[in-house]
Order: structure tokens, then sequence, then C-alpha cells
């Protein structure tokens, strides 16, 4: 569901950056007061987790098209939500900025629809409140099942709003509302079962990092992370060459009307400075092992094509190992001075 600049207008993905960085800002003066500092490596291996889980599209039967893993409601589950907030805005700027997923432009729109509402909205207005403190097996199901199906459901209308009103793809917007939510629906079936699966497993194996404060002790916390780190490699390294090559949600709704109405592409002004910027960033573009300095590296830019969420199936293993080691590094390591700095804001103080 990641977008593509060729659907929106500059006015619209500055407006959705600014709004992302204010919820970029709100959930790192969150995580400041946290003062557990054993989430930071958490965070660190679970973005790493996401990087990696994203890349395997599966297949919906059916329809020719595939879908993704999101992880706002599991990562909110697991981590807090601004927590996870911040785990998901940075695995979307990596995938944006090295791999070309996603658009420059937007990058606010997809750091709000697929961060911003699982972690922000849905988890705390949705998912904490209905789930309680001692949730049961079929209660928790329950909760968690439509949490994810309400986070998906978001996203998607969201997509869909955000393209009507820049007003440049002059998708038909009916048809795109009745293309999206479908086929959203079915993936979020899958975003919840999977998301209920690993809780369920977790609630068994670890309860301690479903309890909000009790985090494992320094030993079993290494275990955990180490465990995590080395799946979130296999699956990046193998899994990820087994994904399907059908268009995502997106792509394949915007492909259905696609007849009706032909998309723009951003050739001067904001659009085409972050298009050259991408072009230039883009180390790995579309997850393959091809320096984006080649000409033709990448077979179309996910900031110029309506292709949005440029995974084609088959990312190269390179790609995938080098994208979760560097969201394990980089999400770890922005915690941990979001929560130096705060350390040092209040020691003249002790």
């Amino acid at each position: 569901m990641h977008m593509a600049d060729a659907l929106l207008s500059p006015t619209v993905g500055a407006a959705m950056w600014a709004v992302s960085a204010g919820g970029v800002a709100l959930g790192s003066a969150r995580l400041r007061r946290e003062r557990d500092d054993r989430l930071a490596p958490l965070m660190g291996v679970l973005g790493g987790f996401l990087f990696a889980a994203q890349m395997i599209n599966f297949s919906i039967p059916g329809t020719g098209s595939s879908g993704h893993l999101t992880g706002g409601i599991l990562l909110a589950i697991l981590l807090g939500p601004s927590a996870a907030f911040l785990t998901v805005a940075s695995v979307l700027m990596i995938q944006a900025f090295f791999f070309a997923d996603g658009g420059l432009l937007a990058l606010g729109c997809n750091i709000f629809n697929l961060g911003m509402i699982p972690a922000l909205l849905v988890y705390p207005l949705c998912y904490r409140r209905l789930v309680g403190p001692a949730p049961g097996r079929r209660r928790e199901a329950a909760v968690t099942m439509f949490s994810a199906l309400i986070a998906m459901q978001l996203g998607a209308l969201c997509v869909v709003l955000e393209t009507a009103v820049s007003g440049i793809s002059a998708l038909p917007l009916d048809k795109f509302l009745l293309l999206m939510q479908p086929i959203h629906l079915a993936i979020g079936l899958v975003e919840g079962a999977v998301t209920l699966a690993v809780v369920s497993f977790l609630r068994k194996a670890r309860p301690e990092l479903l309890t909000r404060g009790n985090r494992p002790s320094a030993v079993s916390g290494r275990v955990v992370l180490a465990s995590v780190l080395v799946g979130a490699v296999l699956v990046a390294g193998g899994l990820s060459r087994f994904a399907s090559e059908k268009p995502d949600g997106l792509e394949w709704s915007v492909a259905k009307v696609a007849g009706q109405a032909s998309l723009s592409e951003h050739r001067a002004g904001v659009g085409g400075f972050l298009a050259a910027l991408q072009k230039k960033t883009a180390r790995f573009p579309e997850y393959q092992a091809v320096p984006a300095a080649v000409p033709g590296s990448a077979s179309a830019s996910a900031s110029s094509a309506p292709q949005a969420g440029a995974v084609a199936g088959k990312g190269s293993a390179v790609a995938g190992i080098v994208g979760t080691v560097v969201s394990v590094l980089l999400v770890a390591g922005s915690a941990f001075l979001l929560r130096r700095s705060n350390r040092g804001a209040v020691a003249p103080e002790a």
C-alpha cells in the first residue's frame, strides 16, 4: 500500500509530510519519557523484522493481486504506540530513500497511512479499549482481527482520499474506492491472522513482552533479540525470494482503472526534485542488487510510476539483508539517541 508520487499533488504531499512530521515529533517526545533502556534494541530488531516481512508479498487467490504485512498493530502491541509508530516510520523512510519503495513526495502519506493510523489511532482507540487487561482467547482473537481490519481499511480509504484531493490522476473515485476497499479487506484478514498468531505465541512463550513496563531480563532479552534478528535475516535473505510477483493491492487497483485515466508524472518543481533525489539515494531500487547509478537499473521508479510499493516479487537476498541490517541500526540508534538526550536534559536536576 506504499503510494507513488504519481498519485499526489505537491500540496497534498507537503501537507501530509507536515502531519507525519508532527506525529514523529510527538512520538519522539513520548519515547524520551520511557524509562526502559531495553526498548531501543527491541525497536531495532522489530524494525529489521518488519522490513524483512514487507519484502514478502503473498497472493490473494482469485484476484491476480498480492499484499504484504504492514505490522503497525503488531508492533504497537509489542512496543506501545509511540515506539511502534517511530519504528514503522523509520522503516518506511529506509524503503523510500534506499529502495525506491514508495515516492519521496508520498512519504508523508505512507507514514500516516501505514504508521500513524494503526499505531496512534487504531491501537489506543480500538485495540487497547476493547481487549481489556486480561483478555480471553476468543476476545483477544476477535479484537486483534477487528483492529487489523480497521487499520487496513482506514489506510486504504486514506490512499483513495489523498489521491482524489490531489486531483492529478483523474482516477474515477467511485471505482477506485470499490476496488481498494475489498482487496485490502482480504489483505487485512491475513494481517490480522499473522498478528494474532504472533501475539498468541508470545503470550505463551514470552508473556513479559506483552506486559507494558515488564521487559525480559538481561539474559532472556538477549536471546529474544538474537532470535528475532536471525529470523529477520533469514526471511529477508531467503524467504523473500519466494514472494509473489503479482501487483499489490494498490497497484492492482490502479491498473484496473488506469484505462480510464492516465497518471501524470512529476517532471518539474518539487516533484521533479524529489524524483531526482530518490534516483541518487536508491542504492537497491526495487530491492534488486543493482546500484541506482547504473542507467536502467530500475524498471520503473516508484516516485514516477503508478506501481507503488515496488517489490517486484523476487527481491535480491543482498538487498534484503542490507535493508534489514540498516533498519536495525537506524531504528535502534535513533531510539538510543532519543533516550540519551533525555537523560542529558534531566541530569542537572538530579
